[in-house]
């Protein structure tokens, strides 16, 4: 899942990126509210994460230039401004959740991942589960047919990425935007490795195989 957080305050902004780093998203970071909308507008995130107090563009002006150019990406307000009307003009405005600083990290991640899981429709906001594989978002356990299976922190994003989009086919593109927060290299083979070594772990031992490459168009998981 790849985040983007538009924040000026340095110190809050590393904090908020190593959090989310160390619970699997990859992360992009804006620091005016002009730079925040571009990215915005231009790249296909999960989610954002906004503060109002923004140079060259508050974020109020940022959300309602992104609702009004249809940009449905769910969007946290992340605030020192903690009056009602502040609240209320940031829903009003097009955000999707309002938080307080001074804020506990467990909470942000909380409410990032209701908000991925509604914009998902996603019942359950920290099991996935496909067949007889299963993650636990939360405490990064992967199961299939109910035995663990041991994975890497990049491999836990990337079977995490297929989950969520079952059934359906995502590209080498699509898996590097949002899951090593990087433009896509044609000339590198990162996909790739990754999902083969994935492979071995998911597929390898079991039946049926849930992880298909389409050939001229990426990936799927399915039956």
């Amino acid at each position: 899942m790849r985040i983007l957080v538009v924040e000026d305050d340095k110190k809050i902004a590393e904090f908020v990126q190593k959090g989310l780093k160390s619970s699997g998203f990859a992360v992009d970071h804006a620091i005016t509210g002009s730079q925040g909308f571009e990215m915005g507008f231009d790249e296909p995130y999960d989610a954002m994460i906004v503060d109002i107090m923004l140079p060259k563009m508050d974020g109020i002006s940022l959300i309602k230039k992104l609702r009004e150019q249809k940009n449905n990406t769910p969007v946290i307000i992340l605030s020192a401004r903690d009056r009602v009307d502040d609240r209320v003009n940031g829903l009003q405005a097009g955000a999707d959740d309002y938080l307080t600083k001074p804020f506990a990290f467990s909470e942000l991640l909380a409410r990032i991942q209701a908000l991925i899981r509604r914009a998902g429709n996603i019942a359950d906001p920290v099991n996935l589960s496909y067949a007889d594989l299963s993650i636990d978002i939360l405490k990064r356990q992967v199961k299939r047919d109910n035995k663990p299976i041991e994975v890497q922190p990049l491999e836990f994003s990337l079977l995490e990425y297929l989950l969520r989009n079952k059934e359906r086919v995502v590209s080498k593109t699509m898996i590097m935007e949002h899951v090593w927060n990087y433009n896509f290299d044609p000339m590198t083979n990162v996909v790739e490795a990754r999902i083969c070594r994935l492979r071995d772990k998911i597929d390898k031992n079991f039946e049926p195989k849930l992880i298909h490459t389409v050939r001229g168009a990426g990936y799927v998981l399915k039956v």
